[in-house]
Parts: C-alpha cells; structure tokens; sequence
C-alpha cells in the first residue's frame, strides 16, 4: 500500500513527493524500494503489486522500473485501506484463485530482514492450512500512545494467538496498563491471508465494498478494469481495514515477531530510530551538517545536505527543511503539523502543501 501523503512529515513529506518516495536515512533507497526489495525476498516480483493513488503512477515507475505496469494498481481516489485492499484481493483472485496474500504498508522500517522473511513465510504457511485473518503483534517495550494494540487471547493454533479485540491509540495510563498485563501488543499493520478468506470477509462485514466489486468481478485483470475502478472506486465508503474487517471478523489470529519493526509515522518516530545522535541526544539524519551550542534533543533533517544548519539555545525541537519551507516545532507538539500544512495552504496557496 503506498497512496498515502504522509503529511505528519510536512514539509520533507508533500502531496506532490510523499514519504514512502524519500530516502530519509541516505541509504540511496527510498521506504517503497526498500518494502519492495525485502518482499522480493520471499515472492518473485512478478507477484507484488503496489497500490497507490493515480497520481503518483510516474513515481512508482520511476522508482520500480522492475514492475510492470499492470503490477501498479492506481486508485482514483482516496478511501483508506479497506477499499485499497479489496481492489488488490479481486485483482490477485483474478490472477490465482488460491493465492495467499501478505499486505504491507510502503512506510515501514524493518531492521532483522532474516527474521522478517522468515515470519511471513511462517504466516503464509498458515493461511494456506487455516481460513484465518493473521496480524503481526510487536511486543511493545514501552507505553506508546501513537500504535494501536492488539490484545490475544488464550486460545491459539500453534505460535498463532487468536485475537481478543484490538485498541485504537490509548492515552499514555491506559498503554502502562497494557504493557503491565503482557497481553497486548502493537498493531503492525501487517497483514495474511488467503484470497477467499479476506473476501469472504469483506461480504460479511463489508458488503458495500465486496457487493460493488462483484457486481463486474469479470472486468479485474482485464482492460475493462481501470474504467470499471475509475467509476465505483470513489464510490467506496472510505475505511480502515481494522475499522471495517478486522475488529469484527471471528477467525483474526496474531503472530508474536520481533524483527527490529518501526512504524515511520511521525518525525518522533525518525528521532528515536536515528542511530547518528551526539552526546546532547541531537539527531542529525541525512549527513546534515551543524553546529549545536546550548542545544539538546533536537532532530534536525534539511534536503540540501550542502547547508550548514547554527543552533543555539534549542531543546528537544524538530528542525527540517525542504524546498520552500523551514520548519521549526516543538518534538512534544509535533502532531499540531497537519494544522500547521492546512493553514499554510489557506495563507499561502497550494505549493506549500
């Protein structure tokens, strides 16, 4: 899944050159060359398909010249992740009526890659045995606020714990409580199952989606599909996956992993994971270059890494620069910069989203 803005990194992440399409750390590989370069691990590449929005067609192109154009699924508009994941499952049904599926966001850091590729074939060995809907839990090691939880139940099939219920984002008691308990665990947005078994889903819980879909089920991995996805994609209630399957479906199991998982949702996230901090705990990311006096905890990332960022009397702000915006926030504040991208557009036009 890779059609989303990314706005919480505003201003390195736009509209018009989302995350999923940057190289945050330098490593000469972008978030969705580095998810399509781990999954080529476990399936050939002719059998990975990305989802995103129209628009960034050209982007996946440029980025996966590997893939075939009819591997890039483009959405007209967007709808979250349910209508996205449903479009993938008729079109791979179409292709493989038996297939078993793994879905991934684009924007994921993944540190343990043996131990990664060795869980999802693990979780596609299931699926193909069991009618299951598998998550990946993390076992959290701190009280985060920013995941969602999913808490398992006694119950299990092998390693593979059936799923009691999942929790949105919790305050920061609530997530102690849950890190107390030892029963819940972060919510990778990580996803298996076989391809009957997520449509078979999506009629019982979703059926505005799956209803649309099977109304010209003969059109997907034709060249009538793109005019067909054109008129009634947008016509999709817009849903999360968890919102609309996941928390209500019967057969949802959970596999423990620990292979070094890191959602790149927010600057914070990037700060805790950078490795390249000085003695004050200042993270510069992308080789920048600084000078830091009186100044702690502070995470500085500027597109031209030429530039010679001076700070003086900082603590724990964010400070990042790209193209025609400089941004300078409170770490502790960071999730007011969805405002601060509206207001910026209201005030000063379209180019600075």
């Amino acid at each position: 899944m890779g059609g989303g803005i990314g706005s919480r990194f505003w201003p390195f992440s736009k509209e018009s050159y989302p995350k999923q399409f940057l190289d945050f750390f330098g490593w000469g590989r972008s978030l969705l060359q580095m998810t399509c370069d781990r999954f080529a691990k476990i399936v050939p590449r002719e059998n990975i398909f990305i989802v995103t929005n129209r628009q960034y067609a050209a982007l996946v192109h440029e980025q996966l010249p590997e893939l075939a154009e009819n591997q890039i699924l483009l959405e007209p508009s967007r709808r979250n992740t349910a209508p996205c994941i449903a479009y993938a499952a008729y079109r791979i049904r179409a292709i493989n009526p038996h297939a078993n599926i793994v879905v991934a966001p684009s924007d994921h850091l993944i540190r343990k890659e043996e131990d990664f590729v060795r869980d999802i074939r693990k979780g596609l060995d299931f699926v193909r045995d069991n009618e299951a809907l598998v998550t990946l839990g993390i076992k959290p090691n701190h009280p985060e606020t920013g995941y969602g939880y999913i808490q398992r139940d006694q119950k299990a099939i092998g390693e593979f714990s059936k799923v009691r219920a999942f929790t949105e984002k919790p305050d920061l008691e609530l997530a102690k409580v849950f890190l107390e308990t030892g029963e819940f665990f972060w919510n990778s947005g990580l996803f298996l199952w076989n391809v009957n078994a997520i449509l078979t889903a999506f009629a019982r819980h979703l059926p505005e989606i799956s209803v649309r879909f099977d109304s010209h089920a003969e059109v997907f991995n034709t060249p009538e599909e793109a005019a067909f996805i054109e008129a009634q994609f947008p016509r999709c209630p817009s849903i999360s996956i968890d919102y609309g399957v996941m928390e209500k479906a019967e057969n949802v199991y959970m596999l423990c992993v620990d292979f070094g998982w890191a959602d790149l949702g927010t600057w914070g996230s990037l700060y805790d994971l950078s490795e390249n901090k000085d003695t004050n705990r200042n993270a510069l990311l992308r080789n920048n270059k600084a000078l830091l006096y009186e100044s702690s905890g502070n995470l500085i990332s500027l597109q031209d890494s030429k530039r010679l960022v001076v700070l003086q009397g900082l603590k724990n702000y964010i400070v990042a620069e790209s193209d025609n915006v400089l941004l300078i926030c409170k770490k502790e504040e960071e999730q007011r910069i969805k405002q601060f991208v509206t207001d910026a557009q209201l005030q000063y036009g379209k180019e600075f989203n």
